[in-house]
């Protein structure tokens, strides 16, 4: 039910004009036999943690580990239409995006293991400003962002959302935002590390995908709110820790 919501959702939005902020292109999805030896080691581990999860959740089939390299390497093929060529030694600005995209792995979790469903989902989602929060790789080295912007290698998420959770959690969460100052971390490093990965290995699969959902739907400040509301829930337990 909830795939075909956000579907049908994102399929109306992406068709209107003014809901539309990037441009997506046009694209052709590449040869389906992609075999997991085309992805780097990294990607391959998060591969094989997916599908051991997706399995786990009893969503994904047998061969499932194929649709999942299907769906990353066009993703990587699709935005890289989108990219600038920047020349740094920072890892972050090599032509490869430095993470592994658990966005779209979680997509292809919610679409059951279809691939065709899943890339036409992103295709189409990559369209809308939410994609640019919820979506880490989607801005890696976009011709979308300033020269400036990308050259630094600091993603938007953490200069928007991180930051203003941090100006939230002072005036919300007063005690906890002292405990961060007194620990030497940051909120926004946590909140980086739970957005990047879709707050896989933090919430439970049925909140992860509420998670996903509720920022398609009310827009991206809705993952500052979740991210309030997290260390709102965590409040006894850091100042817990924090006197230990």
């Amino acid at each position: 039910v909830l795939a075909e919501l956000i579907e049908k959702f994102v399929s109306h939005l992406s068709e209107s004009g003014t809901d539309c902020y990037f441009s997506t292109g046009s694209y052709k999805a590449m040869d389906a036999d992609v075999k997991k030896e085309n992805l780097s080691s990294l990607q391959q581990l998060g591969v094989e943690m997916t599908v051991r999860y997706g399995k786990y959740l009893n969503l994904l089939k047998e061969d499932a580990e194929n649709g999942l390299c299907f769906v990353l390497m066009n993703c990587e093929a699709f935005l890289k239409q989108q990219q600038r060529t920047v020349v740094s030694s920072l890892c972050c600005l090599q032509e490869h995006y430095a993470g592994y995209d658990w966005f779209a792995s979680s997509i292809f979790l919610i679409m059951s293991g279809d691939r065709e469903k899943t890339l036409i989902f992103l295709q189409q989602f990559s369209c809308l400003l939410v994609s640019a929060f919820l979506w880490l790789p989607r801005l890696h080295l976009s011709m979308h962002l300033p020269v400036t912007t990308v050259e630094y290698g600091i993603h938007p998420v953490y200069f928007c959302s991180a930051h203003h959770v941090e100006m939230l959690l002072k005036a919300e969460l007063p005690l906890v935002c002292s405990a961060f100052h007194v620990s030497g971390f940051t909120p926004s490093q946590i909140c980086l590390q739970w957005i990047t990965q879709c707050f896989w290995n933090y919430m439970d699969w049925s909140e992860i995908c509420h998670y996903i959902a509720i920022c398609i739907f009310l827009g991206p400040d809705y993952q500052i709110y979740m991210c309030i509301s997290v260390f709102r829930h965590l409040q006894q337990d850091i100042l817990k820790h924090t006197e230990a």
